[in-house]
């Protein structure tokens, strides 16, 4: 393997919100061919505050591609994240 097949890809803003993405689903036991499927919904709104933060203070300098981007991001991961609130309430 040479040592460019094993740098890390380049991060852009969409990577990172994707990678905080994917952090929430991990923590919300969503993440496919995952075969841990823990649920910690403290983690898991965790990582989608961190999301909600940077598109806080991101506004306004953002292009139309990112926008769209962490605004799909976040709709989606709220309402996984109340889906499985409601499921662990229902558990309890």
């Amino acid at each position: 393997m040479s040592e460019e097949d094993s740098a890390p890809p380049a991060i852009d803003f969409n990577t990172f919100v994707l990678s905080l993405s994917t952090s929430a689903l991990m923590h919300l036991g969503k993440l496919p061919g995952s075969e841990d499927q823990t649920v910690n919904l403290a983690h898991a709104k965790q990582s989608i505050d961190c999301i909600a933060l940077l598109e806080e203070k991101t506004k306004g300098n953002l292009t139309g591609e990112e926008e769209r981007l962490i605004s799909e991001v976040l709709y989606d991961l709220r309402l996984r994240f109340v889906a499985a609130r409601k499921e662990a309430d229902e558990k309890t």
